[in-house]
C-alpha cells in the first residue's frame, strides 16, 4: 500500500500566551502508517507520549513560511539550511521534534533523530527510522494540517493572523505557474521567497528557452552549493574552451521495448540502475568492464575525449547540444575514473531526461542527479558481477581490487553495496547516496 503521512494536533488547554498560541495548543504528532516520528518520554507524565505538547500555530506558521524550500530544496551544507528544514529551529519556548525535512524534488525525507541527551527534559524524543515518501504525500499532509489549525483559530474567535496571510500567499503562488516556477528556483538556490538580492532568478528564467526548464532547476540546486549561476552564453563559452565534439544522433538510446520505469514511488537509484541494466542487455555488453572506446561511442564522441587533462576546471560536467547534429561534452574531473563516471552519468541523463539542450551532471542531491549517479555506478560496474567477485568479502581492500577491475573508483563500489544493503550506511548518508 502507498505510504501515508498524518500531521495532527489534539486540543489541550493553555492558560497563558497569545490568543493564537492558546487556541492552537495541543498534542502534536507526525505519523506514518508504520511509525511515529514524534514519540518520546514525557518527564512530567513519567510515561511515553506519541508527541509533545506545543502550539500548533507555530508549527503551521513554520510550515507555511518554509513551504517552497521544504518541497523543493535538497540536503545542503549551507549555513542557514537548517533554519528552513529542522523543526528544532521553530523555537518559541517549546521542545520541538528533532525532525529534519528535505526533498530531492520527487521524494521527501523526514528524518527523526533521538534527543541528544538521554536525560533530556521535559520531553525526550526516541527517534524513528527515516521516512521517505512521494513529495505529493508530504504536500497533502501540510495541506490538511494548516487548514485544521486555521479552523481552530476561528473556533476560538481568533481573527486573521500572520498564518492566514502566509498560507493565502502560498496557495496563490502555487496556483500561478509563473510565480511557482520562480519560487521553486528560489528554493533550489537556498533562498526564502523574494529574498534573492541579485538577479539570479531572472538570469535563469531568461535562459529557459535555450537550456530547458528542468535543466535550470539543476543549475539552481548546484548554485546553492556556492557555485556561480551560469548563463547560456557562459555555458557555450566553457563548452568551446573545455569541451569535446559529440554528435547527438549517435548517442545511444533505449529501444521502445526497454522502457524506463518511472514514478515517485520509486527511489532515484532504482530508476538509474534499471536503465543501466536495460542498456547493457540491449547492447549485449554482458557483465564485464566497459572500455573507453565503447563508452565514448555510446556518448556520441571519440575515445580521445577521455583521458584529456583539463587546462581549466569547469564547475561541473555537462553536454550542451548546439544543434541536431553537433554537441559539446565537458568533463570536470582530471582523473580517468572520474571522467568515465561522469561520461556514463551524461549517457544516463540523456536516456532518462530529454528536456532541453543542456544535460548537467552536478554535485547536487536532486532526484535527477541521484538517478544519474546510480545509472553510472550500475552501468560501469553491474552489482551482480561486483557482488559475485566480492564473494562476501566487503573489506576496503577487496572493494579496491574490484573497483580496479571495472576501472571505477572505490566509492562507486561502496555506493553499490550500500544501495543494495550489503554494507551499512554511516549516519544519514543514505539520502546523499541512494536517491531514496
Amino acid at each position: 500500500m502507498p505510504e501515508e503521512l498524518d500531521i495532527s494536533l489534539a486540543p489541550e488547554l493553555l492558560d497563558e500566551g497569545s490568543p493564537e498560541e492558546r487556541a492552537a495548543f495541543g498534542l502534536f504528532t507526525i505519523r506514518s502508517r508504520h511509525s511515529s516520528l514524534t514519540e518520546g518520554f514525557d518527564f512530567y507524565l513519567n510515561n511515553y507520549r506519541p508527541g509533545p505538547l506545543v502550539s500548533g500555530y507555530h508549527a503551521a506558521e513554520w510550515f507555511a513560511w518554509n513551504w517552497w524550500r521544504l518541497r523543493w530544496e535538497p540536503r545542503s551544507a549551507a549555513h542557514d539550511w537548517a533554519l528552513a528544514h529542522q523543526m528544532t529551529s521553530i523555537g518559541e519556548g517549546y521542545v520541538w521534534p528533532n525532525v529534519t525535512i528535505f526533498s530531492d524534488g520527487v521524494r521527501t525525507a523526514l528524518i527523526s533523530s533521538p534527543s541528544s541527551r538521554p536525560d533530556a527534559k521535559p520531553f525526550r524524543y526516541i527517534g524513528a527510522l527515516p521516512l521517505i515518501l512521494p513529495s505529493t504525500v508530504f504536500e497533502a499532509a501540510i495541506d490538511a494540517f494548516i487548514p485544521r489549525v486555521l479552523g481552530r483559530l476561528r473556533e476560538q474567535d481568533v481573527p486573521e493572523t500572520n498564518l492566514d496571510r502566509l498560507w493565502c500567499d502560498v496557495l496563490a503562488e502555487r496556483a500561478d505557474p509563473d510565480i511557482a516556477k520562480r519560487r521553486r528556483l528560489e528554493a533550489l538556490l537556498g533562498r526564502d521567497p523574494d529574498a534573492v538580492g541579485d538577479n539570479a532568478v531572472e538570469q535563469l528564467l531568461a535562459d529557459v528557452g535555450l537550456l530547458g526548464e528542468q535543466s535550470l532547476y539543476e543549475i539552481a540546486a548546484e548554485a546553492a552549493r556556492g557555485t556561480a549561476v551560469l548563463t547560456a552564453k557562459e555555458f557555450k563559452q566553457i563548452a568551446q574552451e573545455h569541451g569535446h565534439d559529440a554528435e547527438p544522433q549517435d548517442v545511444v538510446r533505449l529501444h521502445a521495448d526497454h522502457r524506463v520505469a518511472r514514478g515517485p514511488e520509486l527511489p532515484a537509484w532504482r530508476i538509474g540502475a534499471d536503465a543501466a541494466r536495460a542498456l547493457r542487455e540491449q547492447e549485449g555488453l554482458g557483465a564485464g568492464a566497459i572500455t573507453n572506446s565503447v563508452l565514448a561511442r555510446m556518448a556520441g564522441t571519440r575515445e580521445a575525449t577521455l583521458g584529456v587533462t583539463q587546462t581549466g576546471r569547469p564547475p561541473f560536467s555537462f553536454v550542451l547540444d548546439q544543434n541536431a547534429r553537433k554537441a559539446r561534452i565537458v568533463l570536470r574531473s582530471p582523473w580517468p575514473t572520474g571522467q568515465r563516471f561522469d561520461l556514463a552519468r551524461l549517457i544516463g541523463d540523456q536516456l532518462i531526461s530529454t528536456d532541453g539542450a543542456l544535460h548537467p551532471a552536478t554535485r547536487a542531491y536532486t532526484y535527477r542527479q541521484k538517478a544519474q549517479r546510480s545509472f553510472a555506478a550500475e552501468f560501469l560496474s553491474p552489482f551482480e558481477a561486483v557482488d559475485e567477485m566480492l564473494a562476501g568479502d566487503y573489506s576496503t581492500e577487496r572493494q579496491q581490487e574490484v573497483a580496479e577491475s571495472f576501472d571505477v573508483s572505490p566509492m562507486t563500489i561502496d555506493t553499490l553495496l550500500k544501495n543494495h544493503g550489503k554494507i551499512e550506511r554511516e549516519g544519514s548518508d543514505f539520502e546523499f547516496v541512494t536517491g531514496s
